[in-house]
């Protein structure tokens, strides 16, 4: 334990950038515990605290820089891309989508804080139309926000963390085998849950060709519109009834009870 320790120490302001770069390029590598441990080091001395919250803002403006470019090219593709590699469900993009519609940019200031939003805030910043330089300013406050939160924390409670440290000091290597295990299995769970998700949501879906082959043959079919107004394509089907998921509540009443539904997402 005490070489991890030594590693972290020689080469923590790496550790950092490296660390915060894979997870904000969409692997799931919780950053929090990384930043914790350098804030408790930083209260001991062993590291500059202005340093690593230096590093985590540029690595976190290079991941989100790159997927900002690669939204404003792809644009919906790339959200289908993190949709289907992130470990969270696919409410991820709508609740993100709902908070650019609400608060616009604003939103980075807190997406980094809430697992699943960080992953599409910046492609969705792209579709949304926004300017680069907007995009960076609002992501380096929200990045500077969340990195130096979480080494003030680490750096506030370093005397309890240190505490931990003499214990796990006490446990060796096997400490490090079982957070590996933890994180393998925390993993393991989310993508056992992700994928009863999408095996429940693919039995209730239908294909655009299946849907127009019955709208042909005359079958009467609802068909509700539930994107919101970010979404760039209009959909082009007559008759469609255009509805918010937030607004379901109040407008339940607008939707047909004798016939089937369909509901038409993004």
């Amino acid at each position: 334990m005490g070489h991890l320790i030594a590693f972290v120490v020689r080469h923590g302001y790496l550790l950092v950038f490296f660390w915060i770069l894979a997870e904000q390029g969409a692997l799931p590598l919780p950053s929090i515990p990384v930043l914790l441990a350098c804030g408790a080091l930083a209260r001991s001395g062993r590291l500059n605290p202005l340093l690593v919250v230096a590093c985590g803002v540029a690595a976190s403006l290079i991941a989100d820089s790159v997927w900002f470019q690669v939204g404003r090219r792809r644009g919906p593709k790339v959200l289908r891309f993190l949709c289907r590699v992130a470990l969270e469900p696919d409410s991820c993009v709508r609740r993100t989508e709902n908070a650019f519609v609400k608060y616009g940019l604003r939103s980075l200031l807190v997406s980094k804080f809430i697992p699943g939003l960080n992953a599409v805030a910046a492609p969705l910043a792209a579709c949304s139309g926004a300017g680069i330089r907007r995009f960076l300013m609002f992501d380096a406050a929200g990045a500077f926000l969340w990195v130096a939160s979480y080494t003030g924390l680490g750096y506030a409670f370093g005397g309890q963390i240190e505490i931990v440290e003499a214990r796990a000091a006490q446990m060796g290597s096997g400490l490090v085998v079982l957070v590996l295990a933890l994180l393998a299995a925390w993993i393991l769970w989310k993508f056992v849950q992700r994928r009863r998700f999408l095996k429940q949501l693919a039995i209730a879906r239908i294909t655009a060709e299946e849907l127009r082959t019955r709208l042909n043959a005359g079958e009467e079919v609802t068909i509700i519109d539930l994107r919101t107004a970010m979404d760039i394509e209009p959909c082009a089907i007559p008759g469609v009834i255009r509805i918010a998921v937030e607004e379901l509540r109040s407008r339940h009443r607008e939707i047909p009870r004798d016939r089937e539904i369909v509901l038409f997402c993004s």
